[in-house]
């Protein structure tokens, strides 16, 4: 039996008028390695409570980073960022780019990242007790394609959640998109903002969807870029599935347009008697048979039908990256997949591998799986029947533990209703061409919402900004200075292709 919650409650969600404890301030200091010696840069810790129904119980610390504004005379207040993921460090996002995000503001804001509860130094979510156990564990993983791997790895996904369930206990219950929602709303209180000027950039706008609906009174901006459906992201893993891989196969049909158009001179999978689609669709019709020799891989090895589509899982987000992976690819239609190979192997290590629990412990418990990992057969058909490229992989990354009698249930996870109105426009801002959260998701969510403008960039990869866009850039620090959104209906283009 899955782990499906309180259904009944669940569907209520958190009351936004519970009381919570007023937040104490951040005591900032200079930071720790990697970022010690960036002056622009501190560090901090955030108490909160780990149930927000009992604000006295047990506690966790909340890491939380900020770039100081560089034009402090003019600060206007503090910038909140969420990368994504779910899981993915805020830490390291604004202590990597926080020069880039400051940008974004007219350098009018401290632009603050966190790890959100259960990820980075935030109480993570790990599922083993060492470095070597997790390596033993994911020893030699890869994207299975017959019967007797997928069986094999549907055993390990239950495994895999009942390790999760012995290791961490009452934590997994409490890392709902909700609870940490209420986090943001304490780090807010924290920083002395009256109210919330937020980034949420990919999972970062089921955030920002999430805290806007609980708390409209409290937003004063929220810009939302690469946007995730939250109907279909709570509905169930399954529904989640679905619509995160719906919108994958366009684009990378974009890429093989797009190479078609470039010419040989400028992709390589060009100008061979044959067109891209068909040089492409030769490959994958090889690799379904047997696997292609990579002979200069190290070591030495063979290129999978799993291992490729997993090679497509970096370069469709990331559109400067085409031309690499044209060549990549035409070498293969070659006969020799070893730089496709090397790029399997770099995703599908046991330390890739274990970061898995903690977007699988996120979105889980906001919507638990309706079936049980055994239904594979007819789940994984279902996935890819969705996207042929990440059906197959999102499913067994995501949606296996889910539905592997996760050890966790929220009553507190926050359901709908979605359409809050908002004092400021909430700014949408989306890719025509997003492998991870389409443009369907972006025109939906600007119907849905009280108050929203969808900024349309006509580009390729996830987010928007994969590549420059002096349009969108200015769009940005318009909104997040001076309220003001463009009109709607507004398309942005790109500075140039992704085939330069």
């Amino acid at each position: 039996m899955t782990a499906v919650g309180a259904v009944s409650t669940a569907q209520a969600g958190p009351s936004p008028d519970r009381a919570a404890p007023e937040a104490a301030g951040i005591a900032w200091t200079s930071c720790e390695p990697p970022f010690a010696d960036d002056d622009q840069l501190q560090c901090g810790k955030l108490s909160v409570p780990l149930d927000w129904d009992r604000p006295n119980g047990e506690r966790i610390d909340l890491a939380v980073i900020r770039h100081l504004a560089s034009r402090p005379q003019e600060r206007i207040g503090s910038a909140f960022l969420n990368p994504g993921g779910p899981g993915q460090s805020g830490v390291t996002v604004v202590g990597e780019g926080g020069a880039d995000f400051d940008q974004w503001s007219g350098g009018r804001f401290d632009v603050v990242g966190w790890d959100p509860r259960g990820t980075g130094a935030s109480s993570p979510v790990t599922c083993f007790r060492s470095d070597a156990e997790r390596d033993q564990f994911w020893a030699g993983v890869s994207i299975p394609m017959t019967t007797a791997e997928s069986q094999a790895y549907q055993r390990k996904a239950v495994e895999l959640a009942r390790r999760c369930g012995e290791v961490h206990g009452d934590l997994l219950n409490h890392i709902s998109t909700a609870d940490t929602a209420r986090d943001l709303d304490a780090l807010r209180q924290a920083v002395g903002d009256r109210e919330l000027t937020y980034i949420g950039l990919s999972y970062g706008s089921m955030l920002g969807q999430t805290y806007a609906n609980l708390f409209p009174d409290r937003v004063r901006a929220m810009m939302l870029d690469g946007i995730v459906d939250p109907v279909a992201y709570t509905a169930s893993a399954e529904s989640r599935t679905v619509n995160g891989v719906a919108f994958t196969d366009e684009v990378f049909d974009q890429f093989l347009a797009l190479c078609q158009s470039a010419g040989p001179d400028r992709c390589a999978l060009a100008g061979h008697g044959e067109t891209v689609e068909q040089r492409v669709a030769r490959i994958f019709a090889t690799a379904r048979q047997a696997p292609i020799p990579a002979p200069h891989a190290d070591p030495p090895g063979e290129l999978s039908y799993g291992d490729l589509l997993t090679t497509t899982y970096a370069p469709l987000r990331q559109p400067d990256t085409w031309p690499q992976f044209a060549q990549d690819l035409n070498a293969a239609a070659d006969g020799d997949a070893s730089a496709l190979e090397t790029t399997a192997r770099q995703v599908q290590t046991p330390v890739i591998y274990g970061e898995i629990p903690k977007s699988v412990a996120i979105s889980c418990l906001d919507g638990p799986a309706s079936q049980p990992s055994t239904a594979w057969p007819q789940v994984i058909d279902t996935f890819t029947d969705s996207s042929r490229l990440w059906g197959p992989v999102l499913g067994w990354w995501l949606w296996a533990p889910c539905a592997s009698n996760w050890p966790a249930s929220s009553n507190d996870r926050y359901t709908g209703p979605w359409n809050a109105s908002t004092e400021t426009p909430i700014l949408l801002i989306n890719n025509r061409y997003d492998p991870a959260t389409g443009y369907g998701n972006a025109q939906a969510a600007e119907q849905r919402l009280g108050n929203a403008v969808l900024l349309t960039v006509n580009g390729w990869g996830h987010p928007s900004y994969q590549l420059p866009s002096t349009c969108t850039d200015q769009a940005r620090q318009r909104y997040l200075v001076d309220l003001v959104t463009p009109p709607k209906g507004t398309v942005c283009e790109p500075d140039r292709l992704p085939f330069p």
